[in-house]
């Protein structure tokens, strides 16, 4: 389709930044996900909640497909624009609107970074749990689009447990404003869960009231190793018991994950002799007026006593700290040593991760004999980052749909979730049946169908687009 030239741009867009095709930036061609570059028809920036309506209401009339794109981290292709869709960018929707220190809440436009919102927090002595390595790039309405997690989930729970309020526009311009900001509200459904975790697909949240929570005063970590699986489990147990609330996070490497690492990237300061066996980074928070209160080391020497740890060490430095952090956070920088990587967020029972695990890689080597198979994750909320390389391919020839046809029925098998984290999107769209039943996936659909009867919004996401919105957009008269 050719891109209309400057006046014959749509006026009720043209007042927002629209750019046709061909001015639209190359960065929002694609997210992270690693997807071919494709260009939208056009794009808009607006910058509060009247504009994304009168853009949503023109999307509307014209049976214009529209993709909704924030900081475009993600790695599902959730972000990932078509080229007949108009591209909604939330760079302009930014910035912190309130903090209330005393209830403990901040308001914030979708666009603004997850790293602004720590900062702000922060200013007024308080803590935004959420915490990614993307950080710096991604916002919070994307966070939200795709119930975002990190490390310390299994102390503050996912995104969805950090909002109070929201606000969005519906498919045909409409606004629900429910910015709440009471921690209880039981009137009637609790309608923004429909939105947290929808990917775009039910409408565009414009704002958001999150819950801030006290930030410990101090934080220490630890790194442990042990023998076998039972023995993380175990530690994991023990942890959840003796620390209470001070866990924050709870970190498991597979012996692969350390080897490669470490020899990959020599920087790293690996602190044991020796490489074998299951890695844990183990993190408590607490409020005492001592840096070191205690808890974690006494918890540890326990497990060492009773022979469920190897070897143990604590960081007693935020230098320590932060080493001991950098073996776990090396994933960034794959590329350095292994080149392109197939990789996979996923949720698996505890009591059958080990044996899940192993048939993956006996699957996966069934083919390639020589493929690289890396595991580590949030054990203590059932998330497994699986990372696979076969070796002399580059990122084009890496098999990538044919290792997903072997792992994401082997999730399936055991009840898990082939998304822990990371949204659905274009490339988990195939395998959403692995995780849901008929049932659920059709509730689903009538959902979609209800607020979004033409398809419109990040149309073939989750689920494949409806024929209604496979036309073209066009200029009004």
């Amino acid at each position: 389709m050719k891109t209309p030239t400057p006046a014959e741009w749509p006026p009720a867009l043209a007042r927002f930044g629209f750019l046709g095709r061909e001015e639209v930036a190359t960065r929002h061609h694609q997210d992270w996900s690693g997807l071919p570059a494709t260009a939208p028809w056009g794009i808009v920036y607006p910058r509060n909640t009247e504009e994304v309506a009168v853009v949503l209401k023109w999307c509307h009339e014209n049976k214009t497909p529209l993709v909704t794109q924030g900081g475009l981290t993600g790695l599902a292709g959730g972000a990932h624009p078509s080229p007949d869709c108009l591209v909604l960018s939330t760079e302009r929707l930014c910035g912190i609107r309130h903090v209330d220190p005393v209830m403990c809440t901040l308001t914030a436009w979708a666009g603004t970074k997850l790293q602004d919102i720590q900062h702000a927090a922060q200013a007024d002595g308080l803590y935004f749990p959420i915490d990614l390595g993307a950080r710096g790039s991604c916002t919070i309405g994307g966070n939200l689009a795709t119930n975002a997690g990190g490390n310390k989930v299994i102390r503050y729970g996912m995104t969805r447990e950090q909002v109070l309020g929201l606000e969005c526009v519906l498919a045909d311009g409409s606004v629900l404003s429910g910015m709440n900001q009471l921690l209880k509200n039981n009137t009637g459904y609790d309608l923004k869960q429909l939105f947290i975790g929808s990917e775009g697909t039910l409408g565009v949240i414009t704002q958001v009231v999150l819950r801030l929570q006290a930030k410990p005063r101090h934080q220490q970590s630890a790194m442990c190793r042990c023998e076998n699986f039972d023995q993380v489990l175990a530690t994991l147990q023990h942890c959840r018991k003796r620390l209470g609330p001070g866990l924050l996070a709870f970190e498991v490497m597979w012996p692969e994950f350390i080897q490669c690492m470490t020899d990959g990237l020599p920087k790293l300061r690996y602190p044991f002799a020796q490489k074998n066996g299951f890695h844990l980074l183990i993190e408590e928070g607490h409020f005492s007026n001592s840096a070191d209160s205690g808890s974690l080391t006494a918890c540890l020497g326990e497990l060492l006593e009773f022979a469920v740890l190897n070897e143990v060490v604590i960081a007693h430095s935020e230098q320590d700290n932060m080493d001991l952090w950098a073996i776990r956070d090396s994933v960034a920088e794959y590329s350095q040593f292994l080149g392109p990587v197939i990789g996979f967020d996923i949720g698996l029972p505890a009591s059958t991760m080990v044996a899940t695990t192993q048939n993956m890689v006996a699957a996966i080597r069934q083919q390639w004999a020589d493929a690289v198979v890396l595991f580590f994750g949030h054990i203590g909320d059932s998330n497994l980052h699986v990372v696979v390389h076969v070796p002399g391919l580059g990122h084009e020839e890496q098999p990538h749909h044919a290792v997903e046809a072997l792992v994401y029925p082997l999730v399936a098998q055991v009840n898990g979730s082939v998304s822990a984290e990371h949204g659905v999107g274009l490339i988990k769209k195939p395998y959403l049946s692995c995780s849901r039943q008929p049932q659920e996936i059709a509730l689903m659909q009538t959902i979609k169908n209800a607020l979004d009867p033409h398809h419109l919004l990040n149309p073939g996401k989750i689920f494949d687009r409806s024929a209604s919105s496979d036309k073209s957009p066009s200029l009004p008269p």
